[in-house]
């Protein structure tokens, strides 16, 4: 369960904003949009190969 407290003179839209960010970082929503379809184990690791090649591309582009 979330709880954010809103401080004394808070506006709601701050409040709201930091629950949003609370939420985010616990993955539910990312969670469940995976487990809507079923999703092989070659097809998560491969997903999983190309995403680690993207950023060590860009990381090789930094530096």
């Amino acid at each position: 369960m979330i709880i954010v407290n809103v401080k004394e003179g808070e506006s709601l839209d701050r409040a709201l904003k930091r629950f949003k960010k609370k939420f985010e970082k616990t993955g539910v929503l990312r969670e469940l949009r995976s487990r809507q379809a079923y999703e092989k184990r070659s097809v998560t690791r491969r997903t999983q190969v190309k995403k680690a090649i993207y950023k060590q591309g860009l990381n090789q582009d930094n530096g």
